[in-house]
């Protein structure tokens, strides 16, 4: 049975950057071993399948499951943004203020509001993020080849999880963000002894002066990747940054990604305390930039 696909580019201030994701519709009939090996053809950081009615986006939540070209996830954050905007934009007659999404974490909503430059922002709502142990600077620069005096004193690098788990590593320059050289050898050594999805390593500084921070994640899927935009693990930095105070207990920042690698990315990230707990949001633009069907 054949099965439509759409690709859209999550993040992008402008097609063909941001962060690039296939979503196949109508995808009850396949099994996580199909679904697998479609993620692999594709070869994108992730591709998700729309499981169940597209109506149940209005409800408890539509279905969705998501691959990298190697294994499943229970939640991502361009994953979750893109396949919100494919069920709202191009499956349901009408073009609510909100879905949610059934993912592996559980139900995740998705809004789309305003945004102050023009158009539309599409925002999630990030699961509870669990923050872990800090890192010594000597074992993670290993990872990132560069020497540990090059991580940010006043920050620590510190495990978190949203589901994914990453290792959040602050810099102290920007600069130091385009000689990482990702020892991937290494980096299996450190996810070996705690499961991890990924590193994210930030600066505090940003190329354009309108932005706030500069960032970059490395993965191993059968091999080094580079992730040109991660909202998982801009909602872990969202919690890491109120645990350690760093911007108060209510901000909003704009982070660039991905462009080092040629697939600029803007991130926008509100996070606040309510109610003595953490609520934070990663939002951005989605632009569709292909559609087709698989055989």
């Amino acid at each position: 049975m054949p099965h439509a696909f759409h690709i859209v580019d999550v993040f992008a201030e402008s097609r063909y950057a941001g962060n690039t994701l296939a979503v196949v519709r109508d995808a009850a009939d396949l099994d996580g071993a199909r679904m697998q090996a479609i993620a692999r053809e594709f070869g994108f950081s992730e591709t998700t399948f729309v499981i169940s009615d597209p109506r149940d986006a209005l409800g408890a939540g539509v279905r969705v499951r998501i691959f990298t070209p190697t294994f499943e996830l229970p939640f991502a954050g361009h994953p979750t943004l893109g396949t919100a905007w494919v069920v709202r934009e191009r499956l349901l007659p009408e073009r609510p203020r909100a879905v949610t999404l059934a993912l592996g974490v559980g139900p995740v909503g998705v809004a789309f509001e305003p945004s102050p430059e023009g158009g539309e922002l599409v925002w999630l709502t990030a699961p509870p993020v669990t923050l872990g142990a800090e890192i010594a600077p000597e074992e993670i620069a290993e990872v990132l080849g560069l020497a540990p005096s090059e991580l940010d004193p006043v920050l620590p690098a510190q495990r978190a999880a949203a589901g994914p788990k990453f290792a959040i590593v602050p810099l102290r320059r920007r600069e130091a963000l385009g000689r990482i050289r990702f020892d991937l050898d290494a980096y299996r050594a450190f996810a070996r002894v705690e499961a991890s999805t990924g590193v994210y390593v930030f600066a505090r500084e940003a190329e354009d002066p309108v932005n706030h921070m500069r960032a970059r994640m490395f993965f191993d899927a059968a091999g080094m990747r580079e992730d040109p935009a991660t909202g998982s693990a801009t909602a872990c930095l969202g919690a890491y940054l109120l645990a350690h105070r760093s911007h108060g207990s209510d901000f909003t920042l704009r982070i660039e990604q991905g462009v080092e690698m040629g697939r600029p990315s803007l991130l926008q990230l509100d996070a606040r305390v309510e109610s003595g707990r953490p609520r934070i949001r990663v939002g951005g633009r989605v632009i569709e930039s292909a559609r087709g069907e698989l055989v």
